[in-house]
């Protein structure tokens, strides 16, 4: 897969964009998904529409200070959300299974991954997200091998 820019020009274009960045996790056959952006820039925002994309029933909320959130997807399927914005090392996210969860072939949808970098396996489709006006953003999607 060569890399993919989707641009969300408001928030309303944000369901469209969580349906292709579906597809592309799909194509990819990457289980771990790094999402990176400034803070406010929408991480959790298109998790949740992704989340509505994956079929999960249940509110998508970030993981901030649980670390790990489990959602099932519209196949009963294991969906990891973590958020490693407050985590304090590496040891940390050791010490709460993030290994066991990032090998488990189950998707993992990572919020501030470049905390965690040297745990995270390889392939994983990295996903970068800039702020290009109030409410737009340009999605850029691409692979780790």
């Amino acid at each position: 897969m060569n890399p993919i820019t989707l641009l969300v020009p408001t928030l309303a274009d944000l369901p469209a964009a969580a349906s292709q960045l579906r597809s592309a996790i799909d194509a990819s056959r990457c289980s771990i998904v790094a999402l990176e952006g400034e803070m406010g820039a929408g991480k959790t925002t298109l998790i949740r529409a992704l989340g509505q994309a994956l079929g999960i029933s249940d509110e998508v909320s970030s993981p901030t200070f649980a670390l790990v959130n489990e959602y099932r997807d519209g196949q009963g399927a294991p969906v990891y959300h973590f958020d490693f914005y407050r985590i304090d090392s590496v040891l940390e996210a050791e010490r709460i299974g993030a290994v066991e969860y990032f090998d488990s072939g189950y998707l993992c949808l990572i919020e501030w991954p470049a905390r965690v970098l040297e745990l995270l396996p390889r392939p994983r489709l990295e996903v970068h997200i800039c702020v290009t006006d109030t409410e737009a953003r340009e999605i850029q999607l691409k692979i780790m091998n």
